[in-house]
C-alpha cells in the first residue's frame, strides 16, 4: 500500500457523535409529532441530533418571548456542538429572538427560525410581490421577532389562532391531535392571508409543526410555500455537500 493510500484511510477524532451534522434544539413538549414535524426523526433524509431544552414549553416560548430561557438555549446549543453538530437549528420560529446570541456562543452556523427565509424569498419574487407568514399565534409574533430574523416589521402575518385545533393543541401541549382539523386551520389561515394582502407572492410557515401541511397549502393557494424542512435541508446541504466523486470522472 502506498503512503498516499495509507494516509487517506487515517480516521481523525474530535466529536462524540459522527454522521449527524445537524443539531436541533427542541422545546419541551408532549403533543403528537407526526411525520413531517421536526421532532419526528422519520422526517429527515439524514441523521440529526436532538437536544430538549427543559422548561421551554410552547406557551412560554411563544407567548412570553422565551423569557428567562436565553442561557438554557445557549447551553443546549453548546452541548449539541460539543457532541458533533456542525450546524444548529431550532423547532420554533419564535426563537429568532435568540439567533444572534446562540450564533455568537457556539462557533458553528445557526439557523434559529424559518422566518429567516423571508428576506431571501422576497428577492426571488416578481416586483410588487412579497412574502407573507402563517404562524401559530399572530398576536405573539411581533415586529421584534421579524426584525431579529432580518424580515421587515410590516411583513403580512396571519395566525391559526382562530382555528379549532392546531393552535390549541400546540400551545396547550395536548396529547391528541386531529391532523385533518389542523390542516383545515392552516388552509383557512392561508385563505385569509391572500384575501387580506393581494400582493402575496409566497408563503413562509413560521411554525415548524406546520411542515406536514405545506403541500396542501401549496395546492390550495397555487403559491410557493416555504417551511423549516426545506430551510433545514438547504442548511444541511452546506454542512455536508453531496459527493459527486472525483472531479473529472465520467461515472
Amino acid at each position: 500500500m502506498s503512503g498516499e493510500n495509507a494516509t487517506s484511510r487515517v480516521a481523525r477524532g474530535g466529536k462524540a457523535i459522527y454522521g449527524a451534522r445537524l443539531g436541533i434544539l427542541m422545546l419541551e413538549a408532549r403533543f403528537p409529532r407526526i411525520p413531517g414535524d421536526m421532532g419526528n426523526a422519520l422526517t429527515w433524509p439524514f441523521p440529526v441530533l436532538y437536544k430538549v431544552v427543559r422548561g421551554a414549553s410552547p406557551e412560554r416560548v411563544v407567548t412570553q418571548k422565551a423569557a428567562g430561557l436565553r442561557d438554557a438555549f445557549i447551553a443546549a446549543a453548546k452541548e449539541l456542538a460539543a457532541d458533533g453538530a456542525d450546524g444548529i437549528t431550532t423547532n420554533c420560529g419564535f426563537l429568532s429572538l435568540f439567533q444572534r446570541d446562540i450564533a455568537a456562543s457556539v462557533g458553528v452556523p445557526v439557523a434559529a427560525s424559518s422566518l429567516m427565509q423571508v428576506p431571501f424569498i422576497e428577492r426571488l419574487l416578481p416586483p410588487g410581490k412579497r412574502a407573507g407568514v402563517i404562524t401559530v399565534s399572530a398576536p405573539a409574533l411581533t415586529a421584534e421577532h421579524l426584525e431579529a430574523a432580518g424580515a421587515s416589521a410590516d411583513t403580512p402575518v396571519v395566525g391559526t389562532d382562530g382555528g379549532e385545533e392546531f393552535t390549541r393543541v400546540l400551545l396547550g401541549d395536548e396529547l391528541v391531535l386531529d391532523a385533518a382539523a389542523a390542516e383545515r386551520d392552516i388552509l383557512k389561515a392561508g385563505d385569509a392571508l391572500v384575501a387580506r394582502h393581494k400582493d402575496i407572492g409566497a408563503v413562509v410557515l413560521e411554525c415548524t409543526n406546520m411542515i406536514p401541511y405545506a403541500r396542501a397549502l401549496n395546492a390550495r393557494l397555487s403559491l410557493p410555500v416555504y417551511d423549516m424542512y426545506g430551510f433545514a435541508c438547504w442548511f444541511h446541504a452546506g454542512l455536508s455537500p453531496r459527493d459527486f466523486g472525483p472531479p473529472g470522472s465520467s461515472g
